[in-house]
């Protein structure tokens, strides 16, 4: 599913994101997600969340 879209994500879900320290290099992190940090409904680069870990990142890839 597509983490650009806001309604694919949903706080308990897997996801994979990208973190802001790996943008560069594109290296993904999976986690599950605490909260949602972007308002908006879409986003280019991935909804940006937060994982039960503290980390924050875009979401890149939704596991199912």
């Amino acid at each position: 599913m597509d983490g650009r879209n806001r309604s694919n994500i949903q706080p308990g879900i897997e996801v994979a994101v990208v973190l802001k320290e790996d943008q560069s290099t594109g290296e993904l992190t999976e986690g599950i997600v605490k909260n949602i940090l972007t308002n908006s409904q879409f986003h280019p680069h991935g909804i940006k969340v937060r994982l039960t870990t503290g980390e924050v990142g875009r979401v890149k890839e939704i596991r199912v």
